[in-house]
C-alpha cells in the first residue's frame, strides 16, 4: 500500500520525490497538456494512488485505453528507465480492481439514471432548450410530481407531455407555460435525442452511488472506468450532462465529512470542456456552487483537459494540485495562452515556466502542489511516475473477463420497467375512452390545440418576460433544478 498521508507523483530534476498530501486532495486538480503529451497516463498513476489509499475512484475512459488499470504493468523502455531513475519509488507491477460502465452496455455493466433524478435543468440542458421551452418543461415536472407520476424514461415524459397538451386544465397556474408549440418542440428534441441512442441512459436500475464507494477487502478504492470512447464522439452533450448530474449527485447525497485525511471520491472528468461547453449561465453557476462545496464532502474532482482556458476561471481558481503537461504555441493567441498558463502557477527562481512550457517532454510537467497549510507550492519541474498497472487497452478478452467477475454482475445488466407515468396514463387515456368516447373525440383535442395555438399567436413581449420569471422562480422553488430530486425526497 502506498503511503497513507500522502501519494508519489514523480520526481524533481534532482531526482526527489514530488508528493501530494492526501489530506489537500479533495481541494480539486486539473491535468492539462497538448495531445500525446501524456495526460492519460498521469491520469492513471493517479487513479493508482487513490486507489492504493482506499479512495474510489470514478474516471471516463475517453480513448479506451485508461482500462489497462485492470492488467499489470510490463515496464519496457523508456518506462523502464524511468523506473530505474527513481530508486525510492515503491513500485510493484499488479493489477487494480476495476468495475467497467457503458451507457450503451455493451462494454461494461449499463449505467442509468432516471428523468426523476436527472430533473428539469440538467435535462434542460441536454435537450438544449429555449427560455419558453424550459419554462414548459419545469411545468410538466411539477405536475409528475403533484399528480405522483415517475419520470424513469423518455416514454413517461413523451406520454407525460401528450397528457399535458389534451389536458391543460391540470397545469393550473402553469398554463401559460405550456403552449402547443412548445410542448411540440419538446417532442421533437426528445425523438431527436432517442436517434443519438441516448434513452439507453434513462431508466432502471438507476446507478446506486453506495456501488461506487464500496471498498475492497484488501482495503484498496475500487476504479470504476465508464467507457466514452463513442459516447463522447457521437453524443458529447450526453456524456457531459451525466457527469454534471453525478457530481450533483454526490452533493446532494453525501454527508458533510469536514477535514479527513483523504477524500471519500475522486472524480476525474476527461474532455472537461465539454462540461461548459454552451451550458446556460444558470447551470454553470450551480455547477461552480456545487464545486466549490463538495470538497467539504470528500469529494475531490480533477478535470482532464487540453490547456487551463477549457474551464471557466471561477473553477480554475478552486483548483488545488495543477499538473500541466507540455504546451505548442504557433499562433499569438496560443502565446498569450501560454503566458497566462505559466502565470498560474507560483514563481520558482530556478527556471522560467514560460520557456519549459514548450521544452516539456513525453511525461514531463510542471506541478503545482499545495503545502500542508493549503497554500500552493512553488511550480516544479516533474518527470511522472510510471503507473505500476498496464499502459494501453485491454483485449476484448480481457474486458469481458473484467465484467463477468464484477461484483457487479446481474445487479444493473437487465432493465426493469416498472409501473411509471406511460403505464399510468395509458390506463387512464383507457378508461376515459371507454366511459366518455364522445368527450375524448377529435373535437376537445382540436379545440385544446387551437387554444394552445392562440394563446402562443398572441404572447407579447410581456408574456414572454413573465415567461422566463415564472421559470426562474419555479427553478428556485425545485431543489430537483439543482441537486436532482424535488422537495420532499427521491423517488426510485
Amino acid at each position: 500500500m502506498a503511503d497513507s498521508n500522502a501519494f508519489v507523483l514523480g520526481a524533481d530534476p534532482a531526482g526527489r520525490p514530488v508528493t501530494q498530501s492526501l489530506r489537500l486532495a479533495n481541494r480539486h486538480g486539473l491535468i492539462a497538456g497538448a495531445t500525446g503529451t501524456g495526460k492519460t497516463v498521469t491520469l492513471q498513476r493517479l487513479a493508482e494512488s487513490f486507489s492504493d489509499a482506499g479512495v474510489a475512484v470514478f474516471a471516463a475512459d475517453i480513448k479506451g485505453d485508461l482500462c489497462g488499470l485492470g492488467a499489470a504493468g510490463e515496464p519496457k523502455g523508456a518506462v523502464a528507465e524511468r523506473i530505474a531513475g527513481m530508486p525510492w519509488l515503491d513500485y510493484r507491477a499488479c493489477a487494480y480492481p476495476v468495475t467497467l460502465w457503458d451507457v450503451h452496455g455493451q462494454s461494461g455493466h449499463p449505467l442509468r439514471t432516471t428523468l426523476s433524478e436527472m430533473g428539469p435543468l440538467l435535462l434542460g440542458n441536454l435537450l438544449e432548450l429555449t427560455d419558453s421551452q424550459q419554462a414548459a418543461l419545469y411545468a410538466a415536472y411539477r405536475v409528475a410530481d403533484r399528480e405522483g407520476l415517475l419520470l424513469l424514461d423518455l416514454k413517461d415524459l413523451k406520454a407525460l407531455l401528450n397528457h399535458l397538451r389534451e389536458n391543460p386544465q391540470l397545469l393550473g397556474e402553469d398554463s401559460a407555460l405550456f403552449t402547443t408549440a412548445s410542448a411540440q418542440a419538446l417532442l421533437r428534441r426528445l425523438a431527436t435525442l432517442e436517434q443519438q441512442g441516448a434513452e439507453s441512459l434513462f431508466g432502471e436500475p438507476a446507478l446506486q452511488l453506495e456501488d461506487l464507494l464500496r471498498p475492497e477487502p484488501d482495503g484498496r478504492g475500487r476504479v470504476h472506468l465508464l467507457d466514452a470512447s463513442r459516447l463522447v464522439h457521437e453524443s458529447p452533450k450526453v456524456y457531459a450532462t451525466f457527469l454534471l448530474w453525478l457530481l450533483a449527485e454526490l452533493f446532494e447525497q453525501l454527508p458533510e465529512r469536514g477535514d479527513v485525511d483523504k477524500p471519500l471520491l475522486a472524480l476525474f472528468f476527461d474532455e472537461a470542456h465539454l462540461l461548459f461547453a454552451d451550458t446556460p449561465r444558470a447551470l454553470q453557476e450551480r455547477l461552480e456552487q456545487v464545486v466549490r462545496l463538495i470538497r467539504s464532502k470528500g469529494v475531490g474532482v480533477y478535470f482532464v483537459t487540453q490547456s487551463p482556458g477549457d474551464l471557466p476561471d471561477s473553477i480554475l481558481a478552486q483548483l488545488g494540485l495543477r499538473i500541466q503537461h507540455g504546451l505548442r504555441a504557433y499562433t499569438a493567441r496560443e502565446q498569450k495562452a501560454l503566458r497566462a498558463v505559466a502565470d498560474g502557477f507560483r514563481p520558482n527562481p530556478a527556471f522560467d515556466a514560460l520557456s519549459v512550457l514548450t521544452e516539456l517532454g513525453i511525461g514531463e510537467a510542471l506541478v503545482g502542489t499545495l503545502e500542508e497549510k493549503g497554500t500552493p507550492a512553488m511550480v516544479q519541474r516533474v518527470a511522472i511516475a510510471p503507473p505500476q498497472s498496464r499502459i494501453g487497452p485491454l483485449s476484448p478478452a480481457e474486458r469481458s473477463a473484467l465484467v463477468s467477475g464484477s461484483p457487479l454482475l446481474g445487479r444493473y445488466d437487465k432493465p426493469i420497467d416498472r409501473e411509471s407515468a406511460y403505464e399510468r396514463l395509458t390506463q387512464r387515456a383507457a378508461q376515459a375512452t371507454g366511459t366518455d368516447a364522445a368527450g375524448s373525440g377529435e373535437g376537445g383535442g382540436g379545440l385544446a390545440d387551437m387554444a394552445g395555438e392562440l394563446l402562443g399567436t398572441l404572447a407579447s413581449r410581456t408574456m414572454k418576460t413573465a415567461m422566463r420569471q415564472a421559470a426562474d422562480q419555479l427553478g428556485r422553488q425545485l431543489v430537483r433544478g439543482l441537486l436532482g430530486s424535488l422537495l420532499g425526497g427521491k423517488r426510485r
